[in-house]
């Protein structure tokens, strides 16, 4: 996760996601870096949009967040069939960062 992380933090400075940058992010965090981790990481974020997995995560993350609140009722069918298109969304958006 932490290699993720480091190329979040990376993309909200603005900077570019290299595999030089992101070494460095994790060495400054203490993190012994695996290269052949970093190089599939810069692999399968190429062509990806982050901005827009990003958008898609937020618009998913609320909705299977109130989808697990625990509740005193049953859920009915059609709870259940959103629950289920939330999680696909959510897995949807999560596998676009990793290509």
């Amino acid at each position: 996760m932490e290699y993720v992380y480091a190329a979040l933090l990376l993309h909200k400075a603005g900077k570019e996601i290299k595999e030089d940058a992101v070494k460095k992010v994790l060495e400054a965090a203490g993190v012994k870096v695996d290269d052949a981790r970093v190089k599939a990481l810069i692999a399968a974020l190429e062509g990806v949009n982050i901005e827009e997995a990003i958008k898609k995560q937020a618009v998913a993350a609320p909705v299977a967040a109130a989808a697990a609140a625990p509740s005193g009722e049953a859920p009915k069918k059609e709870e259940k069939k959103d629950e289920k298109k939330s999680e696909e969304a959510a897995a949807a958006g999560l596998s676009a960062l990793f290509g």
